[in-house]
């Protein structure tokens, strides 16, 4: 969703600042909406009520916008209650957190729940989610908190403890036990993260995985499955990775159907324990076996090793005691490893740190996160299908400084991780929109070009082919791929596959060794190449031309106003037919006189306007070359070329604003409008000039001198 500019300056600094002051770390989590726990809480007490959330409601909006929206027939009977009001004695959590308190609801996000079973494996990543010392008991307030990892930060989401009821029972997540409460409230407090519960509708499990732990996760098909597998699952759980699998539906409407033997396609599974038990009398002496959970809390495997099987009776009670064997109906079951190899179709793998789980050393990772937008019109570029636009995405310049300290083969490369994520889409699904395919590929940057920090341009990508790419682009939220690579620097090129999509996403780079990533922000500076003025001699019919009704509009005054100036540009512009323009309009006009008017008088003199008409000359030469079609206006995307050669070197962030405030809808700029912004541009850089005596490219403006610049110019 596009901002404005003003909003998305403001926000941007915001973040900065709030970086720069240590918010969004685990110790000092961002507060969600803006809300203190701690002292909303206090108020809650000193005031004997109960918190009631008024930014998540308890209302038709925060259950949905469609299927669960006003026009919805299942919402007629919900009724919202607090959980004294469903049951006695309710508690927060019933001796210990597990994977069995976690039961789906009426609603499709097993991904979230199968996610929240992995997470009680391992109380230190739980608790960090789900604060202790909430209850319903002493210090009670109708308020609860939770904390998920959000696009880098860290944010603490609070709720009221109002939920989701039909005939008094839960109608989402809910605990095998009756009046257990923590997975029900944190379901809700993900569903504010995103609009709403609808909005937690379908998923990936790697979503909700990487939102409880800041984790970078891995994918592995089955049928390319190193031969290590089993090793690489029972490596990830014993170092806290959270881990997921899936089997694929072929068909879209058998999405969630039932196999006969009673797995589930189309549906997230946690893998809970991965284990290696001898077998008495038995040709194999040794099983490998592999626990999952069905997040519905029933349906089972009902092949060799599910709960009542006749495997089990090769195992001593000692090794059924080891893998707490029990016959029950809880949605969890044991099965073979190499039936678990046939039947599901991908894994997932959440890292705490991105160590290879092929490999039995713990790595020190160091991570850099890159915020970054593209922008539809200007650094929405699409992939390099689209080599005209491709070189306008977001760039950013990566330099592997050290190799591993055990290189493979001898080959002295650097090990990294890249991990492009699209940010909101979940959020904006009420306004229609979907998860991008994206991917990102990896260029060499030449010795020659090593330390320069310019945007690499077209030519660069014609001539010269990626070094190391993603394997696929997908309509995922994050793609992830690991690297190796030699020594030097590179240029990471994030986008969508097609052009002109429009969204916000973050791009971490994890690297075993000290390695730096940063977005290559070309530095903010300006030319101002006047052109001397030509002698009498040398000036052409048209300057003549000009000049002549120059003095025939100003008069014995020798000066014109914004109205008689627009009409001697747009008298001698009408003669430019390949310009394909209506003239220069008022506005136009007035920001020219503001720009050239040296004496404060509002109007332009002879020798005022000499300069502002070789200027004009000056950039409608630079229009015409890039009006290469003749159709009277440039291409937005090739704005930013056009800016530099008038003398601008501008960032993403100004390119992003020019085309958003001057582009049409068809992203074209028309010749009003580039010398509109060129204008606009000259009379900035020259009034912060005035104003930066000491040229360390900071000023400081009162409230007055702001109005009256921005006003005036």
């Amino acid at each position: 969703m596009p901002y404005t500019p003003s909003g998305f300056f403001c926000d941007r600094l915001i973040r900065e600042r709030e970086r720069r002051d240590g918010e969004g770390s685990l110790s000092k989590p961002l507060r969600f909406s803006g809300q203190d726990f701690a002292a909303l809480k206090q108020e809650c007490l000193t005031k004997k009520c109960l918190f009631e959330d008024d930014t998540f409601p308890a209302s038709v909006e925060s259950l949905g916008y469609k299927e669960l929206g006003h026009k919805s027939n299942k919402v007629k009977n919900i009724v919202w209650k607090r959980p004294k009001e469903i049951c006695e004695n309710p508690q927060f959590i019933v001796g210990g957190a597990s994977r069995t308190d976690i039961c789906q609801g009426d609603l499709g996000d097993c991904w979230l729940l199968a996610a929240i079973a992995c997470l009680t494996l391992n109380e230190k990543l739980l608790y960090r989610v789900v604060p202790q010392e909430q209850s319903f008991c002493e210090g009670y307030g109708g308020i609860f908190h939770f904390q998920f990892w959000r696009y880098g930060d860290w944010v603490d989401v609070v709720i009221d403890d109002r939920i989701p009821t039909f005939n008094s029972q839960l109608v989402f997540t809910k605990s095998a036990e009756r009046n257990e409460f923590w997975s029900a409230l944190l379901e809700k407090a993900y569903a504010k993260l995103h609009g709403s519960y609808e909005a937690l509708k379908g998923g990936n499990t790697t979503e909700a995985m990487e939102d409880f732990t800041g984790g970078v996760t891995e994918f592995y098909e089955m049928k390319e499955a190193p031969k290590e597998l089993y090793k690489i699952m029972k490596k990830a759980l014993e170092r806290g990775s959270m881990m997921g699998c899936s089997i694929d539906s072929l068909v879209p409407a058998r999405f969630e159907t039932r196999t006969v033997t009673g797995l589930v396609k189309g549906h997230a599974y946690s893998v809970t324990a991965v284990e290696e038990c001898k077998q008495s009398q038995h040709k194999e002496p040794k099983v490998r076996l592999v626990r999952l959970r069905n997040p519905w809390g029933q349906v089972e495997w009902n092949g060799p090793w599910s709960d009542n099987s006749k495997e089990w009776v090769s195992l001593s009670k000692g090794e059924k005691d080891k893998l707490q064997h029990q016959s029950a109906e809880d949605g969890e079951f044991w099965m073979a490893f190499e039936d678990f190899k046939k039947n599901y179709t991908k894994i997932e793998i959440c890292n705490l740190t991105p160590d290879a789980l092929e490999d039995d050393k713990i790595h020190k990772w160091t991570v850099s996160v890159n915020e970054g937008r593209w922008v539809r019109g200007c650094s929405a570029g699409g992939c390099r299908n689209y080599p005209d636009t491709f070189w306008t995405n977001p760039q950013y310049r990566l330099r592997l400084l050290e190799e591993d300290d055990d290189p493979e083969d001898n080959e002295v490369a650097c090990s990294f991780v890249i991990a492009l994520m699209q940010k909101n889409r979940r959020k904006e699904r009420k306004m229609g929109a979907n998860l991008f395919t994206i991917g990102f590929a990896i260029y060499e940057v030449p010795k020659e070009m090593h330390g320069n920090k310019q945007h690499m341009q077209k030519d660069f990508f014609l001539f010269n082919s990626s070094k190391a790419r993603c394997k696929s682009y997908i309509n995922l939220r994050e793609v992830t791929q690991r690297f190796r690579l030699s020594p030097g620097e590179y240029v990471i090129i994030p986008s969508t596959y097609e052009p002109h999509q429009e969204g916000e996403f973050i791009l971490r780079v994890f690297s075993e060794k000290r390695n730096t990533s940063e977005e290559i922000e070309n530095r903010i500076e300006a030319d101002h190449p006047v052109p001397a003025p030509s002698n009498a001699g040398e000036e052409s019919e048209e300057d003549q031309q000009f000049l002549s009704i120059f003095q025939q509009i100003a008069g014995d005054e020798m000066e014109i106003t914004a109205n008689e100036l627009k009409n001697v540009l747009n008298s001698i512009v009408a003669k430019h037919k390949d310009l394909n323009t209506e003239g220069f309009s008022l506005e136009s006009c007035r920001s020219m006189i503001s720009l050239m008017d040296m004496d404060g008088t509002g109007r332009l003199n002879l020798q005022e306007f000499r300069h502002l008409w070789n200027k004009i000359k000056q950039w409608q030469g630079i229009f015409q070359h890039y009006n290469s079609d003749q159709a009277g206006s440039i291409n937005s995307y090739e704005m930013r070329n056009a800016v530099n050669d008038a003398g601008f070197r501008l960032n993403n962030q100004l390119y992003d604003i020019i085309t958003m405030r001057y582009a049409n809808e068809g992203m074209n700029i028309d010749f009003d409008s580039f010398i509109s912004c060129l204008v606009r541009l000259e009379a900035m850089f020259r009034a912060f000039q005035a104003f930066d005596q000491d040229g360390d490219g900071t000023i400081r403006l009162s409230v007055l001198e702001w109005l009256q610049l921005t006003m005036y110019a």
